[in-house]
């Protein structure tokens, strides 16, 4: 039997910030063709403030996932695109008017002109709006927007987990969620399988843990498979050369190189590079399943206070291992830490 989705459980945190930080691949893997006419030579800027008040004004019902950008065109000018995505996997007969409403709202406000694009979550493979409007007495007002829905890709699951983009390896979460749904240990196949893609790409440190974070939103498991899925994490973090884990072993050989150097002698020299490179390892290790226990910590229970995000930081890899075996089963966040 699958875990219940609590009640602080919202694909809106890992969604965003995947969002926030690879919108670039964002755009180019939903928005192909609205991706090309922009400038990505030019920054974008993220208009939290903007949005945050059309939102408050406008109330029409919760929303999971929305971004207002800035971006450069390459024509030389600058557009705002509001991005809307609908991750709950539930039909939502206002959806359209919502995107209507937002989109008028914005204009009013700021008289910008504003690209509305949408990506859909929903099993409804019927459904797919793409424009609100109304005609009364000879006026016609609406609005058109591009969607794209996941169940699009549902026949691509193999391209999927072979392209290079970001998101999609997220659409093939959404879809795997999908197909495993009340076979736990199809799910676990399928979330282990995505799992060791993100570590075989040897992508950065941030990204495969803003990853994970998505797709462990989506794939919940039963405690005991999820502490299974957790121990053949930990083991394949150290069988693979991962990037971050490079990144600190290069800090500590430097500061391993230098201290010999300074000594002046052949052993200072030797002692600093087998020191350098233990620390190295060391600090790449902890930091990254420091990283990881605080998204399973925020996933189970909420926002994570300061002095726990603190713990997390300071404590040794023993401690953290410890603690992420402890997670499944404790009912609070003392629970987790209360044996030490």
């Amino acid at each position: 039997m699958e875990n219940q989705t609590s009640a602080n459980d919202d694909y809106d945190t890992p969604w965003k910030d995947a969002i926030t930080r690879y919108f670039p691949e964002f755009m180019a893997f939903y928005f192909p063709s609205a991706h090309a006419e922009i400038d990505w030579q030019q920054a974008h800027v993220f208009l939290d403030q903007e949005l945050a008040q059309i939102v408050q004004d406008a109330e029409l019902g919760k929303r999971l996932v929305d971004r207002l950008v800035q971006v450069a065109t390459r024509d030389g000018g600058e557009q705002w695109v509001y991005i809307h995505v609908e991750v709950q996997g539930q039909r939502d007969a206002n959806f359209p008017e919502r995107l209507f409403t937002y989109n008028y709202r914005l204009y009013d406000r700021y008289r910008r002109p504003v690209a509305s694009l949408a990506v859909l979550a929903d099993e409804g493979e019927d459904w797919k709006p793409t424009h609100f409007g109304y005609q009364l007495f000879g006026c016609e007002v609406g609005i058109r927007f591009p969607t794209v829905k996941i169940l699009d890709y549902a026949d691509q699951a193999e391209a999927l987990l072979a392209d290079p983009n970001p998101f999609a390896l997220v659409t093939a979460a959404h879809l795997f969620t999908r197909q495993t749904k009340g076979d736990p240990e199809q799910r676990y196949a399928a979330k282990w399988r995505l799992a060791k893609l993100l570590y075989e790409r040897k992508w950065d440190k941030q990204r495969i843990i803003d990853l994970f974070s998505v797709i462990d939103w989506l794939m919940r498991l039963p405690t005991e498979l999820e502490k299974r899925l957790m121990h053949e994490v930990y083991t394949l973090e150290r069988k693979v050369t991962m990037p971050y884990v490079t990144s600190a072993e290069r800090f500590g050989i430097e500061k391993g190189l230098l201290q010999g150097r300074q000594e002046g002698r052949q052993e200072g020299r030797q002692e600093g590079r087998q020191e350098g490179r233990q620390e190295g390892r060391q600090e790449g290790r902890q930091e990254g399943e420091s990283a990881l226990l605080q998204s399973q910590l925020a996933r189970r229970f909420g926002t994570l206070p300061d002095a726990v995000r603190a713990r997390l930081a300071g404590a040794t890899v023993e401690q953290l291992e410890s603690w992420a075996l402890r997670i499944f089963d404790a009912k609070s966040l003392d629970e987790v830490f209360d044996r030490d």
